[in-house]
């Protein structure tokens, strides 16, 4: 007779034999119950629509009538009204360029050079490269990278949907690898929260100028003209960034057991200053003077730290203050018009053209939030709140663990493991 324990051992094995032949369609002994099993309940009340993906998303991004879901292996669309699957392509990345209906998919292989710019209404190739290295996408071009030898690079830019050439520069050797969609540059840093997908403001201006990082160095771009017009080296203590059509030289110096940070901003290809502080801190480093990561702040916004631990935030093309807060303000997220500042268990929306509180909300002591052209995305306790940013109005309040992978003119995206809703703004 067989012992308890090997009765529990092939019960065990019948049990992963069954959900395996289940799962994979090719036997299921009881299919009213794995109905009932793969049955997701709603993502967040008030959605028009819900539907089962094929896996867990890495981005989804929306284009006219058109929802772009990118997985690991394959990017598809869906249509905006009906949830309707329209196209599906296979890619190991992708992202958005353009803006509005006029914008399009730019899709690629790792480890491959090339990359595809697919219509977003219908999957069609609209132009393929087979050279490109690293691209780079925004609403008004996209920016790639070849390199057919060790010193012969070249960077261009093209108009999004007609695929004209803006302009094109020879960079030199680049000896830092750079690959597939939007590579880290040496810019600043979105702030924001988890709760929130860093894409979900879709794709941003290309900025004035363009620095491309190179092993120390940075080859500086000017992309209205599409000329390099610096290369400048970090010394030892240093980190450059450029934001706002500016240079910043970032120092940290370790002295008498603190950090003495200083920041100037100079204009290529002349290298005047433009402006510079003594005592700022970017937050460029952690808890010693080591400088590893970009500035914090939004588009040409960048946060600072005073010597007394106030933040500030400062536009960076002129270095004037745009919010100075007390020692319990905290800057939550910011762009290029507004920030979310928290003070305690209140969050205030600072409009920098009016230099003032636009709307505050209270009990909110534990939220993250992110600043998109659309919507401000409070998250906080299961609670997602859409507010308008030029006055805090109301635009969806709902009850829901889901991230929001997206916020549009008419309503934000909502993912819950594999499942993808549509709630449209109140």
């Amino acid at each position: 007779m067989a012992s308890s324990g090997t009765w529990k051992g092939i019960t065990l094995v019948a049990a992963v034999t069954v959900t395996v032949l289940a799962s994979t369609g090719v036997w299921n002994p009881f299919p009213k119950l794995w109905e009932w099993v793969n049955t997701s309940g709603p993502v967040a009340p008030g959605t028009r629509w819900q539907q089962r993906l094929g896996g867990t998303p890495q981005s989804v991004s929306v284009i006219g009538e058109s929802v772009i879901v990118e997985y690991r292996t394959s990017v598809e669309a869906y249509n905006l009204t009906t949830a309707v699957k329209v196209w599906q392509s296979d890619a190991d990345w992708a992202t958005i360029a353009g803006q509005g209906d006029d914008a399009v998919v730019v899709t690629g292989r790792l480890l491959t050079k090339g990359y595809q710019v697919l219509d977003a209404r219908t999957g069609t190739v609209r132009r393929a490269d087979t050279e490109a290295g690293a691209v780079w996408a925004y609403q008004n071009g996209i920016v790639d990278l070849r390199c057919s030898g060790g010193d012969d690079c070249r960077l261009t830019a093209w108009e999004p949907r007609l695929g004209s050439q803006l302009w094109s520069v020879a960079t030199g050797g680049i000896g830092f690898v750079l690959h597939a969609a939007n590579p880290d540059l040496p810019d600043s840093r979105r702030l924001g929260t988890g709760d929130v997908d860093d894409a979900a403001s879709g794709p941003a201006m290309m900025p004035g100028l363009f620095g491309l990082p190179d092993n120390g160095q940075v080859r500086v771009i000017d992309t209205a003209t599409g000329r390099l017009v610096q290369t400048v080296r970090a010394g030892p203590e240093q980190r450059i960034a450029v934001v706002g059509g500016r240079v910043l030289t970032i120092t940290g110096t370790a002295r008498d057991g603190t950090c003495y940070y200083g920041v100037v901003a100079t204009a290529p290809p002349g290298n005047r200053t433009v402006w510079k502080r003594d005592g700022l801190n970017l937050r460029t480093a952690e808890s010693d003077c080591k400088q590893d990561r970009d500035p914090a702040g939004g588009y040409d916004v960048v946060l600072g730290v005073d010597p007394y631990g106030r933040q500030e935030l400062i536009n960076a093309a002129d270095g004037r203050n745009l919010w100075y807060g007390d020692k319990t303000a905290e800057v939550l997220s910011v762009d290029d018009r507004y920030a979310v500042i928290r003070s305690g268990d209140t969050l205030r929306g600072w409009s920098f053209s009016r230099g003032k509180a636009v709307w505050r909300q209270n009990g909110r002591a534990k939220a993250g939030a992110m600043v998109t052209p659309y919507a401000v995305i409070v998250v906080s306790s299961g609670r997602v709140t859409a507010l308008a940013p030029e006055n805090g109005a109301v635009r969806a309040d709902v009850r829901t663990d889901a991230k929001v992978f997206a916020a549009t003119s008419k309503g934000l995206i909502l993912v819950s493991g594999r499942d993808m809703a549509y709630l449209p703004y109140g």
